[in-house]
């Protein structure tokens, strides 16, 4: 059977007791971005009413409303939807929070469509921060009455709209056969610029015709309409930074990776942070964390770590970073690198791979163009190849300890590394090869300069980043080290337009020679920055993690 397209459309009124932050934090965090991860749902969009002038709103006029775009209805009646509406899926917060909500929950199958040559998909991550106005008409038509209001419609109502400065869109819909309890009723949805001609000379043109007036008396039973200006667009990464957020955890038991929200973080922010996760073009569950401002517009930096590491090794620097009051306006989002789990997908892992993770992460969280992205060793190069074959989503790159093409004979070292980790056979408490305790303490005395070894407040920071490399997936390693392999990005490195900066530990073995050269030559004559971390080895931002954070600081001034 062939399948049909509709809508999902909800309003909502919160009851006077319901915070509106808890309402903003549950709706943007929790309900919306679980419906983004279905395949079957293309887009969400929250509105508010803007119809009410100075009318208080209430569960027969209410203030806010959401539509979903459904690419087939008869998905909303199957279990992989109808879980989202129960427990264990559906929070203990989310049934409290939706007991204080007038909720009223509408099916609309498709009918048609016609739209401007200045329409835009706001569910593009490119569109967003465009905004449009909704006006939403509801029609009870006569039995019998309904190709009178088609060819209507067809023939001249659409037509009309269209010429009234601002029309961007009208789409039709009736009431879908898979809700047949439901009375028959007509939807059309007028879309418009914010800036539009509604109330205007051609508006009332529209609404004055001859036939119009003979459709409104012999056609229609009843007519509702309400108007409303779009509000926030969902998207399947959890991404509402509030200053109030309230902790709480999903309860997905098919999910690996539960969704946590955090009402505080140990960088002593006054917002949160998110953990979460998206899922790759390919089908991998990527984990991120999100933390820094709350508002919606704040610039985002993206911090993508080195093999065999975790999102943590940037706690430090974190700390430092948001100390300094300026850096305060900042999102900061790390994220698990493809190989810190043993499913790495059926491709090998190569650097463009995992440059497009990062895309896919700005992708969910509806980035645009990222401030920064900043990497190291692996996400250093990961981060150079970014800002060479994605220029326009990032402003600025910060290149840590790494080189621009494999060094010879690199594949042969980290086969031997391999090697040593496979003779070990670790097993995770979970019952999973890991990487080890062997290959973690050669790993990390190579990483690290002697004299932090014997520092009283570096040692348990060492040890942590020890434990991370020891309880890596083997598997993933083994896939994720194809990466280091063999890559060569000098070539396009001349070409490079994206503002950079490498930066390196001064005791990083060979790396300040090799990265002063690619400094030199990215970008053509104009190079990029350069800056030594004296006294740190291949982890700068673990060992000086507060003259790591000056030196990104002055980068992203421009000081």
């Amino acid at each position: 059977m062939a399948p049909t397209p509709g809508i999902l459309y909800v309003t909502m009124q919160p009851k006077p007791g319901l915070p509106e932050e808890q309402f903003h934090d549950w709706y943007n965090n929790e309900h919306g971005p679980t419906r983004l991860r279905l395949d079957f749902c293309e887009n969400g969009f929250r509105y508010r009413a803007s119809d009410l002038e100075g009318e208080k709103p209430s569960q027969s006029k209410p203030e806010w409303m959401a539509i979903y775009d459904i690419t087939d209805m008869a998905e909303l009646t199957k279990e992989t939807y109808l879980r989202l509406r129960g427990p264990p899926v559906k929070t203990q917060r989310e049934a409290d929070t939706m007991a204080q909500i007038h909720v009223d929950r509408k099916l609309y199958e498709f009918i048609e469509s016609r739209e401007s040559k200045e329409f835009k998909r706001l569910e593009l991550v490119e569109n967003e921060g465009r905004g449009n106005v909704i006006v939403a008409v509801f029609l009870d038509v006569n039995e019998g009455m309904t190709d009178q209001l088609d060819r209507w419609y067809k023939e001249e109502h659409i037509d009309m709209l269209s010429k009234v400065p601002g029309w961007l869109r009208t789409r039709r819909f009736v009431t879908s056969s898979i809700d047949p309890k439901a009375p028959k009723e007509y939807l059309a949805l007028h879309e418009y610029a914010p800036e539009n001609g509604l109330g205007g000379p051609e508006f009332q043109a529209v609404t004055s015709t001859p036939w119009t007036q003979e459709i409104m008396t012999k056609v229609v039973k009843d007519k509702r309409r309400r108007v409303y200006d779009l509000y926030y667009t969902f998207g399947p990464a959890p991404r509402h930074l509030s200053p109030k957020l309230s902790d709480w955890t999903s309860t997905d038991p098919t999910s690996p990776f539960l969704t946590k929200i955090h009402s505080t973080t140990p960088t002593d922010l006054p917002t949160g942070a998110i953990e979460s996760h998206i899922t790759t073009p390919d089908g991998i569950i990527i984990p991120y964390i999100l933390t820094g401002s709350s508002s919606p517009s704040a610039p985002l930096i993206v911090l993508s770590n080195s093999i065999l590491t975790t999102p943590t090794i940037w706690d430090p620097f974190l700390t430092s970073f948001f100390s300094i009051p300026s850096n305060q306006k900042y999102r900061v989002l790390r994220y698990f690198k493809r190989g810190r789990f043993p499913d790495c997908g059926t491709q090998p892992i190569t650097i463009d791979v995992l440059a497009a993770d990062i895309i896919a992460l700005l992708d969910a969280l509806r980035v645009p163009k990222a401030a920064a992205v900043i990497g190291v060793s692996l996400g250093g190069c990961t981060t150079l190849n970014l800002a060479l074959t994605h220029p326009d989503r990032l402003e600025n790159f910060i290149s840590c300890d790494t080189s621009a093409a494999s060094p010879p004979g690199n594949a042969k070292a980290w086969g031997e590394r391999i090697a040593i980790a496979s003779s070990e056979a670790a097993i995770s408490p979970s019952g999973l090869p890991i990487v080890g305790q062997t290959l973690a303490e050669k790993t990390t005395r190579r990483w690290f300069v002697p004299e932090s070894y014997s520092h009283p407040g570096l040692v348990g920071r060492l040890e942590d980043v020890k434990q991370q490399v020891a309880t890596n997936s083997l598997e993933g390693f083994k896939k994720s080290v194809n990466a280091l392999f063999e890559y060569d990005l000098k070539a396009k490195m001349e070409g490079g337009r994206v503002r950079g900066c490498f930066v390196v530990g001064e005791k990083d073995g060979v790396l300040p020679g090799t990265m002063r050269e690619m400094a030199v030559s990215y970008g053509g004559k104009g190079g990029a920055r350069y800056e030594i971390i004296e006294g740190a080895g291949h982890l700068p931002m673990v060992e000086k993690p507060g003259e790591f954070a000056e030196v990104v600081t002055s980068f992203l001034r421009g000081s």
